[in-house]
C-alpha cells in the first residue's frame, strides 16, 4: 500500500518558502494549515500528504518535484537585471517578476516557431544601433520604422500611446501589458520593483510594460523598452532617473528624445507659463505626451530638480491607485496581456485546426471556451 504522506526534503520546503519571500505564518495560510503544523513540516517532524504538498507547491510557485531534491537548484536569472537604486544593483527579482518573465519567454518561443514556419525574415531594426550611437539618430529611426512624426500637439496623450503600441506591433514587436501575474489578481506586479522589460529577438522582440504603473508613465516605459530592441539587448528595467547603468541611461535618453526632442523642448520650456503645473500642461499638449513625460524630460535636461520630479511622479501614481477599479474588460485585458499580434496568431492556428484548444488556452491564459469570445473582441 502506498505511503499516504509525501516524503519531502524539509530543507527544500524551507528553500521554497524563502524563495517566495514568505514567513512561516504566510506559507501556512497558503497551505491551509496552522503555522505550527507548517513549522513541523520544515523541521522534519511531520510530513504533508501528497495533496497538501501539491497545494504548497502551487502556492509557493515551486515545481512539485523540487520538494524531493537533495539540494536546491541554482536559480539563474532569465533576463539581465539592469535595475539600480542609488547607483547600486537591486535585490533578487521577486517570484511575481520571475513568473511574468517566464510567461513572456514562453509566448515568444511559440511565436518564433510560428514565424519560422511562415518563412519570416529577421527584423532589420533589431540591434541596428549600439550605445555609442547618436541618441537623436536612434530616436529618428524608431519614428521612421513606426511611421510616426514628431508630435505637434493634440487633445490628449492616451490616443498617442495606443497608436504607438499599434505601430510597434505592426512593425513586428510584441507589446505585452499587465499589472498582475497571469490572471491572478492577488499577485500584483510591483512598480517599485520594475517598470518593464525587453526580450530582444531578430524575429519576435518582446516589450513588456508593468500596467501597475501610472498610465501617464507607461508611455515613457514603452519607448525605453523599444530603445532596448533597437540596441538588440534584453533586460529588466526600472527606467529610474538615477539608474547608473550606461545602457539604461542611453535608453532613457532615446525615450526622451523620441517623445520631446531636446532642442525644441529646451527652447519652449522658458516660453511657457511661469507656473510649473500650467507649464507642464502646456508642453504636454504641445508634444502630445503625458504630464509625466514632460516633468521627466525637464529633469533629464536639468530644468527641474529630482525632488520636484519625484513629488510629481508620486502624485501621479497615487492618483492612479485611488482611481483604479473594475479592471476593465477581461477580453480587452487578455489581448493587451498577450500582445494582440500574438493572440491573433494563436487564435488563427486554433481555428485552422493546427493548434489544440487547450494548448491555445494555456498560451493565452484563458479558458478554452473563452477563445471564440476573445477572437471576436480582437476582430479575428
Amino acid at each position: 500500500m502506498a505511503h499516504p504522506h509525501a516524503l519531502i526534503n524539509p530543507a527544500m520546503l524551507r528553500w521554497a518558502r524563502d524563495r517566495a519571500g514568505l514567513d512561516v505564518s504566510a506559507a501556512a495560510r497558503v497551505a491551509g494549515v496552522q503555522a505550527e503544523q507548517f513549522q513541523r513540516w520544515e523541521d522534519g517532524e511531520w510530513q504533508p500528504t501528497f495533496r497538501q504538498a501539491q497545494q504548497i507547491a502551487n502556492g509557493l510557485h515551486a515545481p512539485f518535484g523540487y520538494f524531493f531534491l537533495s539540494q536546491a537548484p541554482i536559480d539563474e536569472p532569465l533576463l539581465p537585471d539592469l535595475r539600480t537604486v542609488g547607483g547600486m544593483p537591486v535585490g533578487k527579482p521577486s517570484l511575481n517578476l520571475t513568473e511574468t518573465v517566464r510567461h513572456a519567454l514562453q509566448r515568444q518561443a511559440w511565436f518564433v516557431e510560428y514565424l519560422q514556419e511562415q518563412g519570416a525574415q529577421p527584423l532589420p531594426f533589431v540591434g541596428r544601433f549600439n550605445t555609442t550611437s547618436h541618441v537623436a539618430q536612434v530616436a529618428q529611426d524608431i519614428r521612421a520604422v513606426l511611421g510616426v512624426d514628431i508630435e505637434q500637439g493634440a487633445s490628449h496623450w492616451e490616443p498617442h500611446y495606443r497608436h504607438l503600441i499599434e505601430a510597434a506591433e505592426r512593425a513586428g514587436v510584441l507589446v505585452m501589458r499587465s499589472g498582475i501575474v497571469g490572471n491572478n489578481t492577488r499577485h500584483k506586479l510591483d512598480v517599485a520593483e520594475f517598470r518593464g522589460f525587453a526580450i530582444s529577438h531578430p524575429l519576435a522582440p518582446v516589450v513588456f510594460i508593468n500596467a501597475s504603473d501610472a498610465p501617464s508613465a507607461r508611455l515613457f516605459t514603452l519607448l525605453h523598452e523599444l530603445a532596448h530592441v533597437w540596441l538588440g539587448s534584453s533586460g529588466v528595467s526600472n527606467a529610474a532617473p538615477g539608474n547608473t547603468r550606461h545602457e539604461e541611461i542611453f535608453c532613457n535618453a532615446v525615450a526622451g528624445e523620441f517623445l520631446a526632442p531636446s532642442e525644441l523642448f529646451a527652447k519652449l520650456w522658458p516660453l511657457a507659463s511661469p507656473d510649473l503645473g500650467t507649464r507642464v500642461a502646456e508642453l504636454a499638449h504641445r508634444f502630445h505626451v503625458s504630464r509625466f513625460v514632460v516633468i521627466r524630460r525637464a529633469l533629464d535636461l536639468g530644468l527641474v530638480d529630482h525632488g520636484t520630479y519625484s513629488a510629481f511622479y508620486r502624485a501621479e501614481l497615487d492618483a492612479f491607485r485611488v482611481a483604479e477599479g473594475g479592471g476593465g474588460s477581461f477580453y480587452r485585458n487578455a489581448g493587451a496581456k498577450n500582445s494582440p499580434r500574438f493572440a491573433r496568431a494563436v487564435i488563427a492556428e486554433t481555428f485552422s485546426g493546427r493548434l489544440l484548444l487547450r494548448e491555445a488556452g494555456r498560451l493565452l491564459g484563458v479558458q478554452p471556451a473563452q477563445i471564440r469570445d476573445l477572437a471576436q473582441q480582437l476582430g479575428t
